[in-house]
Order: structure tokens, then C-alpha cells, then sequence
């Protein structure tokens, strides 16, 4: 072991040294020691100026080998090799550094590159980690817009970035790499989702790698009544992949391909054909080139990839992220639609788990399957043992049972449940629906039936009452009649523009309002004194603002300073909400 020469020194003057604290590195320690020979030195006279001694560049370089040979943690082999090019063939230490990283690379161990902190964008070096990345990566003005971005008014969303990474790249690296892609690819998924399975864009586009549903249907991704495989990022990460390859093999530059995969393939193609050119740069430059959320795709990704990679170096601390856990599992086959929990139940581990593990599930139970055609599930890692002993001692009167309705005209949740005697809110809890005041015709649900079984004794079942009781804990509950809209009306009759009724229900003033004229949600809710969720949350054809129709009848309940007919004159409204 070599000891650092200012610890042989302390050595020598017969000094009692005390052990060093635990993880203490040698630099440190020489550190340390060096504090222990200034503070022995008898102070400077006031006539003696006290000049330093030039720095020992190759006692430096010594220093620097020993971390690397001893402590490979606290070195870079970046610091390593730049020191190597400062020393002459022949010297004894470059030949002890060579050494180091010679060793380091055959025991397997990476020596841990640490970036220097940046404080000068525009003066930065990116040549520093280049060879750190398998995609290209430059700095250019919009890069460095983006790394301030990120480090600024950005800052939040990208720590929940950074805190979702490790769950979600150890898991789409190698799928990447087998299919041929750079694995630094994976920053792709960050800039599109966040790495969020449930991700959803005003296009439409879904999950962590924002599939668009026509894309998602070229690329072999199921969605339908009961999953949406764009959420599940085994099987996104694969799609995007083959997708990937697909607009490299066509535009011959990831820049091009990253490109396409905002823009599309064919406009790429026909943007090179136009202008002569496969610089994404250049195109990006020409007027009639790639629009501007196109232009800015690229500088993101690579302003993403070296914040990511080097978080502490851009301004980042360790401790603005929550890391979460690798996206680990066990599978099962399942041959039937199982209450998800049931399943839980059997594994051991909550809900929440099988959700998070299952994304692409849009209901409360797993789709049809048949051994023919089993469904795999995920479980947590080490469950499946458990699973294996447990599920089969549930009964089948104890699994949910469902039929599948499709909504008509003149439907609502009420009428549904009472048809299948089942329950409004086990309906709400197995579709996950928040409330269902108003139906969309031609969709469709998933109804929990009581079992035959159950049916012929004159008994309740089992398993829909647990559902019902699931649903109430979380919140859901039943709307009262005069609440629902029936499915294929409107939010009510049509009215006279700007008109209002006022009935009581349930002792409670209940308000018909005909829609004016540069109406907003926010001038109703202001002028009923109401919240703009709550109009909302009544009237659920709106969606929002934009689907305001003059003359179109909204429900409101009004709070008590709402300007209504026959009101005092002194009562003022109060301010929008």
C-alpha cells in the first residue's frame, strides 16, 4: 500500500497519528495531515516573507494514482488520462498511472468520471464527455437555452425526471441495445414523457414514449377495451426502438431520426430531398425547414442527456432527487379475468404495486385470457412463489364476475346498475372512473355481476361487495338521479341564451343557465359563485371552455352571494374561483 508522503512525514517527526474516519479518502488524509505540519511550524516573523514552493507537479500526479489504485471511487479516469498526457514517455509515474488503469480495467471496475462543475455554459468544453455518450452530443446556443432551462424555471419537472430515471433506464437500456440503438437513446423517453407511463399529451399520445394511436397500431401495440400497451414500457421501449431504427435506416443521422420521430419520417425525408442536405442544423435553419417545436427536439435531448448524466457538475444536488426503485418483476399466467385485488391479495403486495407494474391495464381486472391464450402478469420481484402457493385457495365465488355493456342512448349508471344488479360504485371502481354523470354512446364498461352461484342461493356476492366497499373508502359514490345526464344528451335542454331557472332539489336552490354569448367558464362561475371545477364536475359534457355552446343548458348549484333573480341588489359576488 502506498502511504501519501505527508503521512510519512508525520511518521518520521515520531508524532502519535490517530486513525483516520471511516470513508476518510488519502487525499484527505494527506490533506488532513498537511493542516498537522502547518499548525506544528513555528509562525513567520514579520520581516521574513513567506514564499510558497512551486507545486510538485509529479507528487500531484503520484497522489492522483494512488486514489485511482486504492480508492477508484474518488478519481476519473478522465483526470487520469489528462494527467498521463502531461508526463513524458519513461517516467516512472506515468508508467504506475498506466498501470492503474490497466488494472481497473481488468478487474471490471469503471473509474467513476466525475465533471467538474460547469459555471460558464458558453465556455464549455463538450469534447470533456464525448467519449462518455454513444449518441452524439454538441453544444450549440439552443443546448445551452435548455441546460439553463432545466436549471431554472425547469428545474422541478426534470428533478421528477431525474427521480423516475433510475426506475425506468436500467429497464429500457438493454432493450435499446439489443435492438441496435445507442443506449443513451433512452434520453429520448425522458424529453417525451418524463419517463411517465401515464403520460398524456394534447395530441393524444400516450405513455413513456408518446405514442400517437396510429403509430402505436404500425408498431404492434394493443389498445383497446381492456389495455393500452402504450403505457407499458417493456413493450413501448420496444416499439419505439424498431421505430427508431426505422427513421435512422432512412434519414442516416440520429440527429434526422430523433427528428422524425417528433415530425415524422416523411416530412424529415422530404425536407432533405427538398434542400440537399442531412445536417439537422442546416435544415433547421431554412425558413420553409422543420417547425419550431422540431428545431428546439434535438438541443433538448442533448441538453437533457449531459444534465442527466453529470446533474452535480450542471448545478444539481443529490438531494433535490427521490430516486425510485429499478422497474423489477416476477410473471404469471392467468387464465381468466381476475380482480386485480385478488390477485394482490394472493401475492401479498398492495394494489398499487400491480398497477405500477401493469400500467397498460385500463381496468380494475385483468382482460380475458384462456390457457390457450393466457394473460402475463406482473408481480414484484421474489412474490411469485407466494402467488403460486396462495391463488389457487381462492374460491371462484370470491373472483370478480363482469358482463360487458355497451352504453346506449338514454343510458345512465343508475339504470345500468340496476339492470345487471350491481352497484354504481363498483361500476365507477372497476372502469376507474371518477363519476359517470353523463355517458359517451357506443362506449363501453365493465359491469360487476354477482356470480350464478351466488345468484341461486339468494345471496350476496362476495366479491362485489368487496368491490363496492373498495370503491366507498376511496371516495366514489353513487349520483343521485337528478345528478345524471342520460347518455346522447347534452349537459341539458337547449335555453335562451344568458336565461336562468331556479328550482329547488332537496331543499338545496339548483340553478338552469343558458349559456350567453362570450360566456367563459370563469364569468359563470364567478357570476354563481362557484368554483370552475365544481361546473365541471356538474356538467360533464363540457370538458372545458372550448366546448361552451351559446344556448347550451348547464346545472349549477350556486353559492350563496350568486346573482339571482330576485337577489338583493347589495349582495356582491365574489371573486372567480
Amino acid at each position: 500500500m502506498l502511504v501519501p508522503p505527508l503521512l510519512i512525514a508525520l511518521g518520521a517527526l515520531d508524532l502519535p497519528m490517530p486513525p483516520p474516519p471511516p470513508g476518510m479518502t488519502l487525499v484527505a488524509q494527506a490533506q488532513a495531515a498537511d493542516a498537522g505540519l502547518e499548525a506544528l511550524a513555528p509562525p513567520p516573523r514579520a520581516s521574513e516573507a513567506v514564499v510558497p514552493e512551486p507545486e510538485d507537479a509529479e507528487l500531484d500526479e503520484m497522489r492522483a494514482m494512488e486514489e485511482a489504485a486504492i480508492d477508484p471511487q474518488s478519481r476519473s479516469d478522465a483526470e487520469l488520462r489528462a494527467a498521463l498526457e502531461r508526463l513524458g514517455y519513461g517516467s516512472l509515474t506515468r508508467d504506475r498511472l498506466e498501470a492503474a488503469l490497466e488494472s481497473a480495467q481488468l478487474s471490471g471496475d469503471e473509474l467513476t468520471f466525475q465533471l467538474a462543475p460547469v459555471t460558464d455554459l458558453a465556455a464549455f468544453d463538450v469534447s470533456q464527455v464525448k467519449d462518455r455518450y454513444d449518441i452524439p452530443v454538441e453544444m450549440r446556443p439552443l443546448v445551452v437555452q435548455y441546460i439553463q432551462f432545466f436549471q431554472g424555471r425547469g428545474r422541478k419537472w426534470f428533478c421528477r425526471w431525474m427521480s423516475r430515471s433510475t426506475r425506468y433506464i436500467p429497464l429500457m437500456q438493454p432493450i435499446l441495445e439489443a435492438h441496435g440503438l445507442p443506449r443513451d437513446t433512452v434520453y429520448l423517453s425522458m424529453i417525451e414523457s418524463g419517463f411517465n407511463t401515464q403520460a398524456k399529451s394534447r395530441a393524444r399520445a400516450v405513455g413513456p414514449w408518446q405514442f400517437i394511436a396510429g403509430t402505436a397500431k404500425l408498431f404492434n401495440l394493443k389498445d383497446d377495451f381492456w389495455v393500452d400497451e402504450r403505457r407499458d414500457p417493456v413493450k413501448a421501449t420496444h416499439a419505439a426502438a424498431n421505430y427508431l431504427s426505422l427513421l435512422y435506416a432512412n434519414t442516416g443521422h440520429w440527429y434526422l431520426a430523433w427528428a422524425g420521430y417528433n415530425t415524422g419520417g416523411g416530412r424529415v425525408r422530404r425536407l432533405i430531398d427538398t434542400w440537399g442536405t442531412r445536417d439537422f442544423w442546416e435544415l433547421s435553419e431554412h425558413k420553409r425547414g422543420f417547425a419550431k417545436e422540431t428545431k428546439h427536439y434535438v438541443p433538448k435531448l442533448i441538453a437533457a442527456a449531459l444534465v442527466a448524466k453529470h446533474p452535480e457538475a450542471f448545478g444539481f444536488s443529490m438531494d433535490e432527487f427521490d430516486f425510485q426503485p429499478p422497474f423489477e418483476f416476477d410473471e404469471v399466467k392467468l387464465d381468466n379475468s381476475v380482480d386485480l385485488e385478488v390477485l394482490a391479495g394472493a401475492a401479498g403486495v398492495a394494489v398499487e404495486e400491480l398497477e405500477q407494474l401493469n400500467p397498460e391495464l385500463k381496468r380494475w381486472c385483468t382482460p380475458p385470457a384462456t390457457a390457450e391464450a393466457p394473460y402475463t402478469l406482473r408481480l414484484p420481484k421474489g412474490a411469485q412463489a407466494r402467488f403460486a402457493a396462495e391463488f389457487p385457495k381462492v374460491a371462484p365465488t370470491e373472483r370478480l364476475h363482469f358482463k360487458i355493456h355497451k352504453v346506449v342512448r338514454g343510458d345512465t349508471l343508475s339504470k345500468i346498475a340496476v339492470t345487471y344488479r350491481s352497484a354504481q360504485e363498483a361500476i365507477l371502481q372497476a372502469n376507474r372512473l371518477a363519476s359517470a354523470k353523463a355517458l359517451k354512446v357506443g362506449s363501453e364498461l365493465v359491469v360487476p355481476v354477482p356470480s350464478d352461484k351466488a345468484l341461486k342461493a339468494g345471496k350476496a356476492d362476495v366479491a362485489l361487495e368487496k368491490q363496492v366497499a373498495r370503491a366507498r373508502r376511496s371516495g366514489l359514490k353513487a349520483s343521485r338521479p337528478d345528478e345524471e345526464v342520460p347518455a346522447g344528451a347534452s349537459s341539458g335542454k337547449a335555453a335562451v341564451a344568458g336565461s336562468i331557472s331556479v328550482a329547488t332539489v332537496d331543499g338545496k336552490k339548483k340553478v338552469t343557465y343558458g349559456v350567453g354569448r362570450g360566456d367563459s367558464l370563469w364569468s359563470i362561475a364567478r357570476r354563481f359563485d362557484v368554483h370552475v371545477s365544481q361546473l365541471r364536475e356538474w356538467n360533464p359534457a363540457l370538458g372545458s371552455s372550448r366546448g361552451l355552446q351559446v344556448g347550451a343548458s348547464l346545472s349549477i348549484w350556486p353559492g350563496p352571494t350568486a346573482e339571482l333573480p330576485g337577489a338583493s341588489a347589495g349582495a356582491a359576488p365574489k371573486g372567480a374561483k
